[in-house]
């Protein structure tokens, strides 16, 4: 059937007033945008979610523990031969742990910074320390609680701030980590005291006076000394020599997300853009030629 002219001019105004007024979708569709390049994907998502990784920390636990019953018997046994002075074998027993991703995992956190596209800072970094929301590494309640029975006192030297000390306390100590006596000051934070800087040392050398010091655990070379700010050739000359530490006496859980291993890739230049850091971690990697 043929339209007249006027249906015909009723049906291009009625198509014309529906465009106007937004019935009619013209809108081509799009796909959604990929997600932008982000350093912390894999790694959080294997902290998060795979076993070989929660596996890797047990195993770790389980060794300190072995060799924490062996240091026990022998009393000429010290994770800090350069700290401890003449007559360290009488003094009380300790152990020293670093806590992010040692005995807390923060990957909640990690997380966040990747699903908001966004990088570290203090006032995000701070807000999540004061949520109390981290969660204990898997054996690492279980391995702290063992070694306070067994008699050592427990210290934990970390670069969180005094700022959010007491938000950490309440947070180890809701997951059950033994947090002394109340007479001993055992979780040491970053500013604690004027000269508590990022440094380790000067708080593993103040333990090593009074205790003697079997085992240190981190997840971060400066956990373990002060040579890690050195750069990539520096640190591995350390490495090499400390040889005699490693999975006697100090023990290292595995971290991809962050440290000093990332940071001395790029010289430590937080000014540099993420692209820029990720340039520099690249041109730093030994790479197989293809032929």
């Amino acid at each position: 059937m043929k339209l007249n002219s006027a249906a015909k001019k009723y049906g291009l105004s009625l198509a014309a007033a529906m465009l106007v007024s937004g019935c009619v979708n013209t809108t081509v569709p799009t796909k959604a945008e990929s997600p932008k390049p982000d350093d912390l994907l894999n790694a959080t998502l294997w902290m998060q979610n795979s076993v070989e990784y929660k596996a890797n920390v047990r195993n770790i636990f389980h060794l300190a523990k072995i060799q924490l019953d062996d240091a026990l018997k022998n009393k000429r046994r010290t994770a800090l031969p350069d700290m401890q002075k003449p007559g360290y074998m009488k003094l009380p027993p300790a152990i020293i742990l670093d806590c992010d991703e040692t005995i807390l995992d923060n990957s909640k956190y990690e997380a966040y910074l990747i699903k908001t596209g966004q990088g570290y800072s203090s006032t995000t970094w701070k807000k999540y320390v004061q949520n109390k929301v981290a969660e204990a590494m898997p054996g690492a309640v279980e391995f702290t609680r063992y070694a306070a029975s067994r008699g050592v006192e427990v210290f934990y030297v970390t670069n969180r701030k005094k700022v959010s000390e007491q938000a950490t306390y309440e947070n180890m100590r809701a997951l059950g980590f033994p947090m002394g006596n109340g007479k001993t000051d055992t979780l040491l934070t970053k500013g604690e005291k004027p000269e508590w800087g990022s440094a380790k040392g000067n708080r593993d050398a103040m333990i090593a006076k009074r205790y003697r010091v079997l085992l240190m655990l981190g997840d971060n070379f400066g956990d373990f000394t002060d040579k890690a700010s050195g750069n990539l050739k520096q640190r591995e000359a350390a490495y090499r020599e400390y040889m005699s530490h490693w999975g006697t006496d100090w023990f290292v859980l595995p971290n991809p997300a962050y440290g000093s291993f990332e940071s001395s890739a790029f010289g430590r230049n937080y000014h540099l853009s993420p692209a820029q850091r990720r340039q520099k971690k690249i041109d730093v990697l030994n790479s197989w030629s293809g032929k």
